[in-house]
């Protein structure tokens, strides 16, 4: 079973990859417009639909992210009785 260590580090990858793909999808596209062939078109509408889904997969991600560090601060200032601002800020950054 795997441990929630490895498992959010591979996600925080599997994010930072999928920003990189879209980055360099998005320069493929700047980088291509010159090209008014049918062909480069069509292969330029597709990866637009493609980086528009991706964009959508990657906030998809990110909020899930996001939710599951929120839960585990609210969680932890649980556990600890962390009663003031200044203790749950503190928590969320350890």
């Amino acid at each position: 079973m795997e441990t929630p260590a490895p498992r959010a580090q591979s996600q925080e990858q599997l994010i930072g990859d999928l920003r990189l793909v879209i980055e360099n999808a998005e320069e493929l596209l700047k980088n291509t417009d010159h090209y008014t062939s049918v062909l480069y078109q069509n292969a330029r509408a597709k990866l637009a639909l493609a980086l528009e889904a991706a964009n959508e997969e990657l906030a998809r991600f990110e909020d899930a992210q996001l939710e599951r560090m929120m839960a585990a601060t609210r969680a932890a200032n649980e556990r600890f009785s962390d009663r003031t601002g200044e203790q749950r800020i503190l928590r969320a950054f350890h």
